[in-house]
């Protein structure tokens, strides 16, 4: 494995919500929603779904470039919410209990996934 997919691997973004439960060892780390958040999460993307079907209907039928760059404004603006909701549940759980079992390097996974975030 290159040293670029093993350390996208070693760095899989993973959260949970502030009540529940997740991480484990590299191995076998998993995000525990509960199922309100699954639903929420699986809700919102089913709509961002529906929005970039739309756009790719927009350029299909030669829709005005501004509507179309507005709706995509609109998607990008849609991701970052979830991604948000995902970072808030990540650093209140999984990244809480792995530092306080003494894994440390979970600081540094964050902030590689708070860059890739923030492009």
């Amino acid at each position: 494995m290159s040293d670029s997919k093993q350390h996208d691997s070693m760095t899989e973004q993973h959260a949970c919500s502030d009540d529940e439960h997740c991480c484990g060892a590299h191995s076998e780390r998993k995000s525990h929603h509960s199922e309100e958040m699954k639903k929420k999460l699986v809700h919102r993307l089913n709509r961002i779904e529906g929005q970039v079907r739309g756009v790719k209907s927009m350029i299909e039928r030669d829709t005005y470039c501004d509507d179309v760059l507005h709706q995509i404004a609109s998607i990008q603006s849609a991701l970052n919410a979830v991604g948000r909701l995902l970072l808030e549940g990540h650093m209140k759980s999984c990244v809480i209990e792995r530092i306080q079992s003494g894994e440390e390097e979970v600081l540094d996974e964050l902030l590689i996934t708070m860059n890739k975030l923030m492009k």
